[in-house]
């Protein structure tokens, strides 16, 4: 595990740099970048380190409502390994430039190994809780265009359209996904077309007959868990919940990041810009954890919804410092962890 981490960081590290360098290009031609400096020194430590504990306790509701899919599951494992499973998927997405996959399939694997339970069980919590997500980051920005409206705030027409556009892919995306979950045979051959396109590329590496025959298993009890979920709403009150409040907190802490800069904005704002930054960031543009344009977007965002354009590059770096950054030392600290944990043989 230690070997394949080194190999993971350095992959990814070209890549982050490439990210990094777009976002300072971007600051230096159309951002003050000595009035940014300024504000950054000027921030109120109490309320940024708020927002860093609010990180944390958002980390900890997200896990919450992962555990609470698996228990109905029977998938029966410490809150403890679920919370650092959840960290390192966290730490995976942000190096691999391939964010909303790679760590899921992480985040299965782990949990998988971890509990000894079928992986198709474990599929099913982690599609279950993304589901949820973007549910949630779809009312949200339904919630917050709403609010403005009502305020009788003129949303620019860029921002209205972007909006109109992230609702309508993550429309497309929960109606695809709902299929995956219902229909059986729709999913077995697109199982089938990966592993033909895998075996392709590995030129015929793969034990076909082996992985299909596991992969028919796996799906087979992926779509008794999901009809087992479905058909029992009760099992989704903690989760619904717990994913609520996690969405709660991470809107919590950007406004808190802008507090500590003396500029606190609306929870409408925020919830706009966080609900499109996070889409954003689930499409893999080939960046870890897509530094650059995800800045990029935030800071035009909050400029173009009323925010000065010095308070929305040093607020957006500040946030980003917190959910990338410092999540990515969570992540990394996790990894290690379990990575000790795995060699010393103490993993169950």
């Amino acid at each position: 595990m230690i070997p394949e981490k080194r190999v993971l960081m350095k992959r990814s590290l070209p890549f982050l740099l490439i990210g990094l360098l777009i976002f300072i290009a971007y600051l230096y031609f159309f951002v003050d970048i000595n009035e940014m400096i300024a504000i950054v020194k000027g921030i109120n430590l109490f309320y940024y380190s708020l927002a860093v504990g609010v990180l944390l306790l958002n980390t900890v509701f997200f896990s919450l409502a992962w555990q609470y899919l698996l228990r109905p599951l029977s998938v029966n494992v410490p809150f403890r390994k679920t919370f650092l499973f959840d960290l390192i998927g966290s730490f995976v997405d942000i190096l691999v430039p391939a964010e909303s996959i790679s760590g899921d399939v992480s985040k299965v694997y782990l949990m998988s190994k971890g509990s000894g339970e079928n992986a198709g069980k474990v599929v099913a919590s982690i599609v279950s809780h993304r589901i949820l997500s973007m549910i949630i980051t779809l009312s949200s920005l339904i919630i917050g265009s709403t609010s403005l409206f009502i305020m009788q705030y003129k949303l620019p027409s860029f921002v209205l359209n972007l909006i109109l556009l992230v609702v309508i892919g993550i429309m497309m995306s929960l109606v695809f996904m709902f299929l995956i979950c219902s229909k059986e045979q729709l999913t077995q051959k697109i199982i089938d077309s990966l592993l033909r396109f895998f075996n392709f590329v590995l030129r015929g590496r793969l034990k076909l007959t082996s992985l299909r025959s596991k992969a028919r298993k796996a799906l087979r009890v992926f779509h008794q868990s999901m009809e087992f979920l479905g058909g029992n709403p009760r099992s989704l009150v903690w989760p619904v919940i717990f994913s609520v409040v996690a969405w709660i907190l991470s809107i919590l802490l950007s406004f808190l990041v802008f507090v500590s800069l003396d500029h606190p904005v609306s929870f409408s704002v925020v919830i706009i810009v966080y609900s499109i930054g996070c889409t954003i960031q689930t499409i893999p543009l080939g960046i870890p954890a897509e530094v650059g344009p995800v800045e990029i977007v935030m800071i035009s965002l909050y400029a173009l919804l009323g925010v000065p354009a010095g308070i929305s590059a040093a607020a957006t770096v500040l946030v980003r410092i917190i959910t990338v950054w410092f999540k990515l030392f969570l992540g990394f600290v996790a990894f290690q962890w379990v990575g000790i944990k795995t060699l010393t043989g103490g993993s169950r």
